[in-house]
């Protein structure tokens, strides 16, 4: 397996892994509405022309992405997915390894996942992420934000 740029022509695989990869959260939520699931392909494309997009790539596949975008001296880190089949096998830990060396000038990363994500929470906590702050969205979902700060 190799981690790389995405390219604006792996838009539309990158689209389809995070849909399968998210629809776990949908569930988990009760909603089938969260915009990972219904970000357009020309968003996706937008994001790999203008910020940082990793994928992994295994046997020509696309096994794994996650997006940087660079505000300032923060790096927003979002849309971290594996593919289903994947899951569980290290690949979230080395995407995000890899963007933390891609976007070495970021004086912090910022992410956020949901509160009951308890997968998602152990990763970043073991990744160095800490909580900063809670956001209830509504009634059934409350916004984890968390922060890694340079060692």
């Amino acid at each position: 397996m190799k981690i790389e740029r995405a390219v604006a022509a792996d838009a539309g695989e990158i689209l389809t892994l995070q849909r399968a990869a998210y629809v776990s959260e949908a569930q988990l939520y009760g909603d089938p509405y969260i915009p990972p699931l219904v970000e357009s392909l020309e968003q996706v494309r937008k994001a790999v022309e203008t910020g940082v997009v990793l994928k992994a790539v295994d046997a020509g596949r696309i096994v794994g992405a996650v997006r940087g975008q660079v505000a300032g001296t923060t790096c927003l880190v979002g849309r971290l997915v594996v593919a289903p089949d994947r899951q569980g096998q290290g690949l979230g830990t080395a995407l995000l390894a890899a963007l933390h060396e891609q976007i070495p000038e970021a004086g912090a990363f910022d992410l956020f996942t949901g509160h009951l994500s308890e997968g998602n929470l152990r990763l970043y906590r073991r990744l160095g992420y800490r909580e900063t702050r809670r956001e209830r969205m509504d009634d059934h979902l409350t916004l984890i934000h968390l922060r890694r700060s340079p060692a």
